[in-house]
């Protein structure tokens, strides 16, 4: 998408394919704190370029760890959570599906249907094999609930199922809290082991708390988990490739033993992660005063993309556009799974010069108050004159 958008010469075009933050101004955001955090680090003459050990960065490790958990959880403070700094959300899947593929009894894991592109590929080469659970409902535009509780319910018990943590990509439908109770206990009834990806924390609602439940309603049951974590969009640190694994464990006992296997999983894999962006992660959580700036930059980086799916509803609506556009209001997080199929996505881009992956996702931090009214345009004429 990105390359054909590059090779168009109309000055109206749109990348809508990008899966990562851009300001109104369209330009790429490298957030103050983050900057602020990288001068504090030059400065520091005392600080070497050695190795890190395998495990990487251990204040990191902390920090993620109770970023994601919560400062106050039980499985922290009884020791049973193993990290390890990985190299962002690709590498702590991948990590974590190979100490899986090693170790764990079950080698099945179940991935939402659609899910991100790369989910299948990490998993199927770390050893595992994936098979899909439904999940998104293309009549509703919405959470196939049902679907999803049938084909969980008739996995192999023991199986693994991947989870999105927040802000399901590509479709940005997430289930509620009550539905994640059910599903809660549902996979702890079948001792099925929950794997979830967080790429989106804060992201999403623009709290990191509220982003972070229904991860910590799985850890306050005491059962075990695998938890993928990236700081690409939360951060905005996508080319640094900062994320972590953390198991969490029965025991803390349990959590040594682990620690130790990741070790001989990420040793011949690449020896030992990068130390500059979990540095300025540490940086910032550590420090109470860069982590509140964080949150407001967080948060404002949130705001605008609720804002544009607010003003992509309202320029619908205007327009008289046929169907009903409330999804794109309910849908949270970076995108939006618009509905429109692959000749009205051909059509748009023929036509209006708008760029999207061909099953209509677009990514709501490719838009503009100034780009709006033409996808407006665009979706309108697409939906009017092909069905």
């Amino acid at each position: 998408v990105t390359v054909a958008y590059n090779k168009d010469p109309s000055p109206v075009k749109v990348n809508l394919g990008v899966g990562a933050y851009r300001t109104e101004e369209g330009k790429p955001l490298v957030l103050n704190v983050v900057r602020r955090a990288e001068q504090m680090l030059i400065q520091n003459e005392s600080r070497v370029k050695e190795y890190l050990p395998i495990t990487g960065l251990a204040d990191f490790n902390k920090l993620s760890a109770k970023l994601i958990f919560g400062a106050d959880s039980p499985a922290i403070q009884e020791n049973r959570v193993a990290t390890v700094q990985c190299l962002s959300g690709t590498g702590s899947l991948r990590v974590g599906g190979e100490f899986l593929a090693r170790h764990y009894h079950e080698r099945t894991i179940y991935i939402p249907q659609p899910t991100w592109g790369n989910h299948p590929k990490v998993f199927t080469l770390a050893g595992l094999t994936a098979r899909s659970y439904r999940y998104y409902d293309p009549a509703t535009r919405g959470l196939d609930f049902q679907g999803l509780l049938e084909d969980i319910s008739s996995a192999p018990s023991g199986a693994i199922v991947l989870l999105h943590a927040c802000a399901h990509n590509p479709t940005g439908v997430d289930p509620t809290l009550e539905q994640w109770e059910q599903i809660r206990q549902l996979m702890r009834s079948k001792a099925l082991l929950p794997f979830f990806d967080s790429a989106y924390q804060g992201f999403a609602s623009g709290s990191l708390d509220k982003d972070a439940q229904s991860v910590r309603m799985f850890v306050a049951d005491g059962g075990e988990l695998l938890m993928a974590q990236s700081y690409a969009k939360n951060m905005g640190l996508y080319g640094e490739r900062v994320g972590a694994l953390s198991i969490v464990c029965g025991s803390a006992d349990i959590a040594v033993k682990v620690e130790s296997q990741l070790k001989l999983v990420i040793r011949p894999m690449y020896s030992n992660p990068p130390l500059h962006g979990a540095s300025i992660v540490a940086t910032i959580l550590k420090d109470s005063a860069m982590f509140d700036e964080w949150t407001l930059e967080l948060k404002a980086m949130a705001d605008r993309i609720i804002s544009m799916r607010e003003q992509l509803f309202n320029a619908l609506k205007i327009r008289e556009t046929p169907g009903d556009w409330s999804h794109i209001i309910k849908q949270i997080g970076m995108f939006t799974f618009t509905g429109l199929n692959s000749d009205q996505v051909a059509f748009m881009r023929q036509e209006y010069h708008i760029y999207m992956t061909s099953d209509g996702r677009i990514s709501m931090a490719g838009l503009s108050s100034r780009t709006v009214p033409h996808l407006a345009d665009a979706i309108h004429a697409a939906v009017t004159k092909l069905k």
